[in-house]
């Protein structure tokens, strides 16, 4: 179990570094900080200065390894915008968009797996149907489609919800549907897919010939084996909460990191960038290792054979 660990730790480490240098690099390909922040017709003077004081007028790979050892010195660098660290400017953003992806996940795996579990027990009828038809909506609609066609419908139409901001509860509710909507159709979709697969296996079938009650047949042998393959999709969910709060946010004007993604990725903001994708990245990897480790303990045979490689 230790190596098992110890390769996942080693896999995830490698994959944050690969994202951090894959972020570093496109940045500085994508534009020059200096024309965005001073404007076109300032001096070449002054964007030389510029350049010079954020250590831009440095060869790239020295850029690069400046930033690797800030990274793990805990200094995540400067705002060029607004002159205030990097780290501190997110963290500030974190607690909005929690109030959005928190309550997005829980309306996910509320709605989603037991409607794709309920279907799987009623397979081919009409709520059968209902379900697959509101799921394959649900997860085809783009997010930003669907956030629109609620603002178009419970904000112009019936007037009933606020279209942006964040100054009550209220505000925050079409932003969370339009962030929760399409995960219950993919939850729904293959929690459905899992348990049809599972019942028709022949362990099922002698559990239910040996006399046992169908509900614990399903509780106690059908829904933890398939279990497996939605603990990937949840945890996929998990890592990708903060992404994925990037379009809704900028579609509802919800201040949370999403929305300061935007704003910095057009101001070239580098620092707080790579600080958030940073963090998106840390988040997704820590929740694919938690899945693994998941993985080890509901099928040892996942965690030995890992162990053999």
């Amino acid at each position: 179990m230790i190596r098992f660990v110890l390769v996942r730790l080693f896999r995830a480490v490698l994959t944050i570094m690969a994202v951090v240098t894959f972020a570093f690099v496109v940045l500085r390909m994508s534009g020059d900080p200096a024309m965005v922040m001073l404007g076109p017709d300032v001096p070449q003077e002054a964007v030389d200065a510029f350049r010079k004081a954020w250590g831009l007028d440095q060869p790239l790979w020295i850029q690069y390894l400046a930033y690797i050892k800030s990274i793990f010195t805990g200094d995540f660098g400067v705002s060029m915008r607004d002159k205030a660290s990097a780290l501190k400017l997110v963290l500030e953003r974190v607690p909005a968009t929690l109030q959005l992806t928190l309550p997005a996940l829980i309306l996910k795996l509320v709605f989603g797996i037991p409607s794709g579990v309920y279907a799987a027990l009623h397979r081919q009828s009409f709520s059968d149907r209902g379900v697959i038809l509101l799921a394959v909506l649900g997860f085809t609609i783009p997010s930003f489609v669907m956030g629109l066609l609620l603002v178009l419908v419970f904000s112009v139409i019936l007037g009933w919800l606020p279209s942006g901001g964040q100054d009550t509860w209220m505000h925050g509710i079409l932003p969370t549907l339009t962030l929760s909507i399409g995960g219950i159709g993919i939850l729904a979709r293959f929690s459905r897919s899992a348990m049809i697969e599972v019942i028709g296996q022949p362990y099922i079938r002698t559990a239910s010939a040996k006399g046992l009650a169908w509900h614990d047949v399903v509780w106690n042998h059908a829904l933890p084996n398939a279990a497996v393959p939605i603990v990937t999709i949840v945890g996929f969910m998990v890592g990708s909460l903060i992404a994925g709060a990037v379009v809704v946010e900028s579609i509802f004007s919800w201040p949370g990191i999403g929305r300061l993604l935007v704003v910095s990725v057009t101001n070239r903001d580098l620092a707080v960038v790579q600080c958030i994708l940073l963090i998106i990245a840390a988040a997704m990897v820590v929740s694919n290792l938690v899945v693994d480790l998941l993985y080890g303990w509901l099928d040892p045979r996942l965690r030995s054979h890992a162990a053999g490689h």
